[in-house]
């Protein structure tokens, strides 16, 4: 692969990096600073979430490095190039999940253009690890849904026999 293939798969793995160093820190502070009757659910549940996240950024900085290089690695990198932004940590369980999606949704989109781009480069590799990613954070993001929706709710039951 050339590095004209290559240049725009690494500027989408660093942004990918960027959004999850944020996410990941977001996840520490949740962590911390839950409070009320989801204490112990959703503290486990993020403490899984970041140690996910945590693997994730060695991984995508390694796969930057595979690439010949360099990851991005300074916090104000982070945060200028992040589409994910700092939370308080001082919100409701709701509203933590309710951000947690939202922030899912941003990590998602970012490794679709990570895909598209190493797909274009012929970049098997890169492919495969954020497919990978996709996938799991698609079932975090199912969880959590489930975790805020109303247990009177209903899903699509459009294809399910009587």
């Amino acid at each position: 692969m050339s590095d004209k293939e290559l240049t725009p798969v690494v500027i989408e793995l660093n942004t990918l990096l960027a959004d999850y160093h944020v996410y990941y820190q977001k996840l520490r502070s949740f962590h911390w600073n839950i409070l009320g009757k989801n204490f112990f659910d959703l503290h486990n549940k993020f403490e899984e979430l970041y140690t996910t996240a945590q693997t994730k950024i060695d991984e995508i900085a390694e796969r930057i490095l595979t690439l010949k290089y360099h990851p991005i690695s300074k916090m104000s990198d982070y945060l200028e190039m992040s589409s994910i932004e700092e939370s308080s940590p001082l919100l409701t369980d709701s509203e933590m999940v309710e951000i947690l999606i939202n922030d899912h949704k941003l990590l998602l989109a970012q490794m679709k253009l990570v895909i598209d781009h190493a797909n274009k480069a012929g970049d098997e590799g890169t492919i495969d690890l954020i497919g990978a990613y996709i996938r799991e954070l698609e079932k975090s993001s199912w969880m959590l849904n489930a975790w805020s929706t109303k247990t009177t709710a209903q899903l699509n039951n459009s294809m399910v026999k009587s």
